[in-house]
Order: structure tokens, then sequence, then C-alpha cells
């Protein structure tokens, strides 16, 4: 049941939006229907949710007037949408928000990604249709993710960087054209990773090894199986090249 103690007046809120407890939603912000907004979900001003997918094949219908069409988006538990944030309808699943992630202002999320928990989409950010970002990935002020793409778990992005390739877990990717320039270590150790472990990360991907074919094996790089199986199975694969200043 919401409490509508925490949701302003001035915010529009049209059908088909499911809305749980303890949700605040600021003035202006605009959600249309299909949505689910999970419990303790905070939503800035002027915030846009729901609007449909931007794409010419499919029909731009006014959710406000009930016209409810397309797969619906998903801010899951505790996640934070700041001010002038945008989140596009997904075409054939949920475009989804994980839980405790952040949105932060004039970030975009296009129809269809899926973004991870305790993740940071910062400022300015825009993200392209289709993209699955993983869990605890921090994206840098005014990155661009290409459509498509995808971005491993413990990752961080540079500010302004344009993701035009996919990401490994636990990488750090920044400039133009994108570079990998080493392993996230603070977050893979925040993460319960051993030092051993990132030691060998590290390791693999200063030689160039990005770990697209890893299967479970002796030593320490297990511990980065359950992130390193889904970056294994993206269809059609184009990793982001290693900076040569890192290569052994």
């Amino acid at each position: 049941m919401e409490d509508s103690s925490h949701i302003s007046p001035m915010a529009i809120i049209g059908e088909g939006v499911d809305i749980g407890e303890n949700v605040a939603i600021g003035p202006g912000a605009v959600i249309l229907g299909p949505c689910v907004i999970e419990d303790g979900v905070w939503i800035g001003p002027g915030a846009q949710i729901g609007a449909p997918p931007e794409m010419a094949t499919l029909p731009q219908n006014a959710a406000w007037a009930g016209d409810l069409q397309h797969a619906g988006v998903r801010v899951r538990a505790g996640a934070v949408i700041r001010e002038g944030a945008v989140i596009h309808q997904g075409t054939y699943r949920e475009t989804t928000v994980g839980e405790r992630s952040w949105v932060l202002n004039r970030a975009y999320l296009a129809h269809d990604v899926l973004l991870g928990d305790d993740a940071t989409v910062s400022a300015g950010v825009s993200v392209g249709g289709h993209c699955v970002i993983g869990d605890r990935v921090n994206i840098g002020m005014n990155a661009v993710v290409h459509q498509r793409r995808f971005i491993g778990a413990g990752s961080m992005v540079g500010m302004g960087t344009p993701v035009t390739r996919d990401v490994p877990p636990f990488a750090k990717v920044y400039g133009t054209p994108p570079r990998l320039a080493g392993v996230n270590r603070v977050g893979a150790s925040r993460s319960g990773h051993s030092d051993a472990a990132i030691d060998a990360l590290e390791t693999a991907y200063a030689a160039g090894d990005l770990l697209t074919e890893y299967e479970r094996r002796e030593g320490p790089l297990n511990e980065f199986a359950s992130a390193l199986e889904p970056w294994r199975q993206v269809e059609r694969l184009r990793p982001v090249s290693v900076s040569e200043e890192k290569r052994s």
C-alpha cells in the first residue's frame, strides 16, 4: 500500500503504475504505465519514467490517456532516481533499475536497459537501448554507452567515455577510444575478493586475456566465476581493447 505523504501533489502518475511503500516522488515528476516502483524508492523533481521507446517502428502511445503499451519499467527497492532523469519503457522486457542503484540527474536509460543492483549511473550519462549493466558498476559523468553493450559487474567507466565495446567484470575503462586500463581493485576488494584473486585478474587483463572463454578451474580466479559467467555468455561479444601501457 503506497504512502502518499511523500508523493508531491504536483507529480503526474498515470494509469498502470504500481507504487510500493515509503516511496518519495518529487514535484513535476512524470511516471507512466506500465510501471512498477518498489518499496523505498526516491524519485526526484522532474524525473520522467515510462515514455514509449524511441523506435520508429513502435507506437508512440499516449499512456497519460490510458493507452498502455510496451513492456514497462521496474524501479527496484531502495533505488534513487534523481531530478531530470529519463527512463523509457521496454519493448520486450522491463527496463529495470536494480536495488539501491542511483540514476543521477539528467541521466538517460533507453528501452530494455537492465541496470544491476548497487550501481551508479552518474549525471548526464546516456545509455542506449538493450544494454546490460552489472551489479556495482560505476559510470562516470557524461559517459555514453552504445546500444546493446554489456558492462560487467564491478566495472568503472571514466567520465565522458564513449563505451562502444563490451566491458569485462571489475575493469577500469576510460579514454577516446575507450581502453581497458586496469582492474577496479577497490571495488573488487569491497565485493569480498581476496588480494590473490584481484592480482590474478589484473595479470590476465594486462596480458590481453579478457577471460571470454573462462571456465571454472583451479586457482584464485574462481572467486570471480559468478561475474565471469554472464560475460562469457554475451552473444556477439565485442570486448574493449586493452591499453598498450597496461600490456605486460
